[in-house]
């Protein structure tokens, strides 16, 4: 196997050095290189990188070359694309709408060249978590009665990336853990784990959210994850925010266990 994955970040690093050390022969392109030259030679192509405003950079670049391509091909799209669903659940055929016209451009496109897509959550795990917010002084809890929320740990997002390049899926999939839940559970969870107060619980315009937090909580949505389980015989380790959450307290550092809150951080994403 050789793996050409476009955009190394906080997924896409853990997802190569899986591949990596199943065998496979990685090369990883950043901002700024050139892969003109390595989509021909690869057997399985990912691409991590979300789109901008003017489009998705990647098929910008290596559109035609990309379609062209023999490789197994790869998308991590959003959840986003399915827009506010009013707290119901959604599943893979629901229609792709919302505010995210980049984002659902970009899905549509990655589909059209038989891309496996991923739909991802919000994701979270080491250094990326609630746990980092409350003990940095940035976590909130907002009064939004029947607000819920997907979530997915980027273990079970490098699982699901490898059964799928494995069986050679060219599908579209949900990937999620089975247990949608209120933001402020997790915050609950994370100051009990952490043995720090609960910050207080304020109303949407009360608090002072950033435009990509107020964006957040405008969508209410529970995202459905039996396709990727029926087709790829995928099962996330981290089922719910309570396994999830736990196993990270395990291995956070000191410094975030014992240090208490900087209670003068502004930051209320």
């Amino acid at each position: 196997m050789r793996l050409l994955l476009f955009g190394p970040g906080y997924t896409g690093t853990r997802i190569a050095a899986a591949f990596a050390t199943d065998g496979a022969a990685v090369t990883t392109i950043g901002r700024n290189e050139d892969a003109s030259a390595l989509i021909g030679a690869a057997t399985h192509i990912l691409s991590t990188v979300p789109p901008g405003e003017a489009g998705d950079p990647i098929l910008n670049l290596y559109g035609p070359a990309l379609a062209e391509a023999s490789a197994w091909k790869g998308y991590l799209s959003s959840t986003g694309v399915y827009g506010d669903c009013g707290g119901a659940w959604v599943d893979e055929s629901a229609p792709v709408q919302g505010r995210r016209s980049p984002r659902n451009a970009a899905d549509a496109a990655w589909n059209a060249i038989g891309a496996c897509v991923f739909r991802l959550p919000g994701i979270y795990g080491p250094g990326r978590s609630i746990l980092d917010r409350i003990a940095a002084g940035a976590a909130h809890r907002i009064d939004l009665p029947g607000q819920v929320f997907s979530r997915i740990h980027v273990e079970d997002i490098v699982s699901a990336v490898q059964l799928a390049a494995r069986a050679g899926s060219h599908a579209t999939f949900n990937l999620g853990d089975d247990a949608p839940a209120p933001q402020n559970a997790l915050v609950e969870l994370g100051c009990a784990l952490l043995g720090r107060p609960l910050p207080p619980l304020q109303g949407l315009q009360e608090a002072a959210l950033s435009p990509a937090a107020r964006a957040f909580y405008a969508e209410n949505r529970r995202i459905a994850n039996v396709k990727a389980k029926r087709l790829l015989g995928w099962r996330p380790r981290y089922p719910d925010y309570r396994a999830g959450l736990r196993a990270l307290i395990a291995t956070t550092s000191p410094a975030i266990t014992s240090t208490p809150p900087n209670t003068a951080s502004t930051d209320q994403r």
